[in-house]
């Protein structure tokens, strides 16, 4: 989801009345992108991170920026690395799809930033450590 689609998305739960908000990042969007990047995919890392200043910026909702490493389609283990710095790594998207619901069900992660890869820590796990970390 792009920047405007993020905002929108923001605008709708927060008429809604909706409080929890987890957002699907990427990692690298904290920063501008390191010369020599694709300009597309440049392109897509300020967008991500633009759309992520403007979710943290809402008093409005309990937000979780999730940033997932590089997405692939093997399926799931169930086990991933949760943590505000993770390093570089792949995750599958059947695991980003299981710690967005264990998130949803966080609250103690709201106001949190988390990156994602595969790991060695249950799903449930990792969240709940995120969570008192």
């Amino acid at each position: 989801m792009d920047r405007a689609a993020a905002v929108l998305f923001a605008d709708a739960a927060e008429a809604a009345g909706v409080r929890r908000f987890v957002v699907v990042s990427a990692m690298g969007a904290d920063r501008e992108p390191p010369a020599g990047t694709d300009p597309v995919f440049a392109a897509y890392l300020r967008a991500k991170g633009a759309a992520d200043a403007e979710v943290r910026s809402r008093p409005g909702l309990d937000w979780t920026v999730l940033r997932p490493g590089r997405l692939t389609d093997e399926p799931g283990t169930g086990l991933v690395a949760l943590g505000t710095s993770t390093g570089r790594g792949d995750v599958t998207r059947d695991d980003v799809a299981a710690v967005l619901v264990a998130l949803l069900d966080e609250p103690r992660t709201a106001g949190g930033t988390l990156e994602l890869i595969g790991g060695t820590v249950p799903v449930d796990e990792a969240v709940r450590a995120a969570a008192e970390g």
